[in-house]
């Protein structure tokens, strides 16, 4: 039996506790895109990794969850480059690994603020993940869409 500690345990447990988005709201965001000359102010990222199958949502970034604390300063500052208004965070169901990438991005925020760096980004967490998303909406915006994968959720 590997007694190998999780993947999470190595790094700062997150303090923040982000706010949620719906399938709903996002698809909105979507549709207003479509709408609006402007460029997209918002950012998905996806943080899945082993089970990143059966397609993501279109114009997701995906980071894992496992890599990711390393790379939230570099995401930020991205962020902050492109004139990104809201990063929303996604995994299977967001239980687990969203709300965790969210909090330590949330956290870093929390923690340059400090030292007096400015930024107006807000960090989302999508309220069922991509089971959610797929479940409301079916193969809809979704890129790499196996329809046989998701059958397993129904």
């Amino acid at each position: 039996m590997d007694n190998k500690p999780e993947w999470w345990t190595t790094v700062p447990a997150p303090k923040a506790k982000c706010p949620g988005i719906s399938a709903d709201e996002l698809m909105k965001m979507f549709d207003d895109m479509d709408i609006k000359p402007a460029p997209r102010q918002f950012l998905l990222v996806d943080v899945r990794r082993n089970d990143w199958e059966g397609g993501t949502i279109i114009t997701s970034l995906n980071l894992p969850a496992q890599s990711f604390y390393q790379s939230r300063k570099t995401l930020l500052d991205l962020c902050d480059r492109a004139s990104i208004k809201q990063v929303i965070f996604y995994c299977g169901s967001s239980s687990g690994r969203g709300p965790r990438c969210a909090g330590w991005l949330q956290d870093y925020i929390d923690d340059i603020s400090k030292i007096g760096r400015k930024t107006d980004l807000k960090v989302l967490v999508l309220e069922g993940g991509i089971k959610k998303w797929v479940k409301d909406f079916k193969g809809s915006m979704i890129e790499g869409f196996e329809e046989k994968y998701w059958q397993q959720f129904k």
